[in-house]
């Protein structure tokens, strides 16, 4: 039997450590953050970009329906090593592209190391820290989405 790609990539320990950095991430702030992996792109994919796979998986995964619009995934299509950081329009509103493209940075600069997981929990904190700054937690807040990696 053929090994899945995503274990060239990562362990299941690695989503494990990669969940609880989601899990600690969202202690500080009502942002949602999310993690999805896809292997390789379905035949009837193939056309698409990487920003489009990834609307496709936000809203697949109902990240669009957080109270206040502040869902953010970080979108890993591995066949292709390319990922995608895609954020609500409440977080849109307050943080600019040229800092998601800093965080963009900071993840590839551990996968051009073959740091897989490095990149991602460090994607995952910054992305944290930027959300508390502009969406801090609430007194009523709730863990609207799953925190487990998404594979798709």
């Amino acid at each position: 039997m053929k090994e899945r790609l995503l274990y060239h990539f990562f362990s299941d320990d690695d989503f494990l450590r990669i969940s609880k950095k989601i899990t600690d991430a969202e202690k500080t702030t009502s942002g949602e953050i999310r993690v999805g992996i896809c292997e390789k792109k379905k035949f009837r994919d193939r056309k698409k970009n990487i920003r489009k796979l990834a609307e496709e998986e936000f809203y697949r995964l109902n990240m669009h329906n957080t109270r206040d619009k502040t869902g953010i995934l970080l979108f890993l299509l591995l066949s292709e090593r390319q990922f995608y950081i895609l954020a609500d329009e409440g977080i849109n509103s307050k943080v600019s592209q040229n800092t998601w493209d800093g965080v963009r940075d900071e993840i590839l600069s551990k996968f051009i190391e073959g740091q897989y997981t490095k990149g991602i929990t460090a994607g995952v904190e910054k992305v944290g820290k930027i959300l508390t700054e502009h969406f801090p937690i609430k007194t009523d807040d709730t863990n609207e989405l799953s925190n487990k990696i998404v594979i798709g």
